[in-house]
């Protein structure tokens, strides 16, 4: 990490507040060796109890990317009787169907594919253009996670397992995204800039996510801090047993992803997310610094790969290229110079922790 992040702290030593943030999450969030096992087992039993004489007894979200793929195949290993969700919002990679398809057919879970409305969609990334604020896969993330509590709550599910954990994402600085929960932001940029009318657009802002868990029992589960979690060894299983492909960069397996990282935050933003995500595997001891300081100097994109890509970005958006010049020229706006539900969160959320601990 360094000062593209503008908030980074340096203590006398040299060590930034990433890598003091790092250990702290991993000794308040990651199961201790010691008490995996049983730790897991006993999750594993409250999902089986409460999803007993149900068709299915956790959801899955999947993306096709190590995370939740490793997700499915722990479910299956545990015995559980998982449904595989996978929003569709027209970004796919070719990599990503495949890998989709592949791990439900070697799990026998069940796959539900949300197709979202692509005008609709279209138009919601293109307002946050417009907008010219940091975080565009807000129009992604928000629906996720909108379809997957609709989801739980139709099939009465209690459990959402996702591929979020300590080890690989716990670095990321706050001004290089905003909160995925917040509607009111997502809402009021598409109400300035979209041209399109939301009908089906799935979402889910932080009072209906708290109906979801307070009335539904909906429990988000961040199941990989529950085991031992090595990326490389992880790949190797996926490969060897659900015929898993790789797809370059973390969360690559989408097109969008991929060019929005790799072009976008660079060239626009002066972000460059492969630096939180190789300071994770440092912070894991998965990777050296010295091997992520030579991985950084590698160029963030093939140029073919980025010329190819480009073309089919602003042809699917229909952005013209001198749009898009100038849209990466203009100065990046702050979220909040749009309405946000940032203190209703906060709110929300110290209510919650005092009340349920959590």
């Amino acid at each position: 990490m360094d000062t593209s992040d503008p908030d980074i702290i340096f203590d006398e030593n040299g060590v930034c507040n990433h890598c003091k943030n790092h250990e702290k999450k991993v000794l308040a969030e990651i199961i201790p060796d010691e008490k995996q096992s049983a730790s897991l087992k006993e999750l594993v039993s409250q999902i089986k109890t409460r999803g007993k004489r149900k068709k299915y007894d956790c959801v899955i979200g999947i993306s096709g990317g190590v995370d939740s793929s490793y997700v499915a195949l722990l479910a299956k290993d545990l015995g559980l009787s998982a449904l595989l969700v996978h929003l569709d919002n027209g970004w796919n990679s070719d990599i990503a169907v495949k890998n989709i398809k592949n791990i439900a057919r070697n799990t026998g879970f069940d796959l539900f594919t949300y197709v979202i409305d692509w005008n609709e969609f279209r138009d919601v990334q293109l307002s946050l253009f417009k907008a010219s604020v940091v975080d565009i896969e807000l129009a992604t993330d928000h629906a996720i996670k909108a379809v997957l509590y609709r989801l739980a709550a139709k099939f009465r599910i209690k459990y959402m397992l996702n591929g979020g954990n300590v080890i690989t994402e716990a670095i990321m600085p706050v001004c290089w995204r905003h909160t995925k929960v917040d509607k009111s932001n997502l809402l009021d940029i598409h109400n300035k800039f979209g041209t399109v009318r939301l009908k089906s657009y799935p979402t889910a802002g932080i009072i209906k996510q708290q109906i979801y868990k307070i009335l539904f029992g909906i429990k988000n589960i961040k199941i990989l801090n529950f085991v031992k979690f090595d990326r490389e060894a992880v790949i190797k299983r996926l490969k060897d047993e659900l015929g898993w492909q790789e797809y370059g960069g973390k969360h690559h397996e989408s097109v969008f992803t991929r060019f929005y990282q790799a072009y976008i935050l660079p060239k626009k933003f002066g972000i460059d997310k492969r630096r939180c995500h190789y300071s994770n595997l440092v912070c894991a001891g998965q990777l050296t610094r010295n091997e992520a300081l030579k991985a950084i100097t590698e160029p963030v994109y093939n140029e073919k790969l980025l010329n190819t890509d480009l073309e089919f970005v602003l042809k699917k958006l229909q952005f013209s290229k001198a749009d898009f010049d100038h849209y990466i020229k203009t100065p990046r706006v702050c979220h909040y110079a749009y309405k946000s539900d940032d203190l209703l969160i906060e709110r929300l959320m110290k209510i919650r922790r005092k009340v349920w601990g959590q």
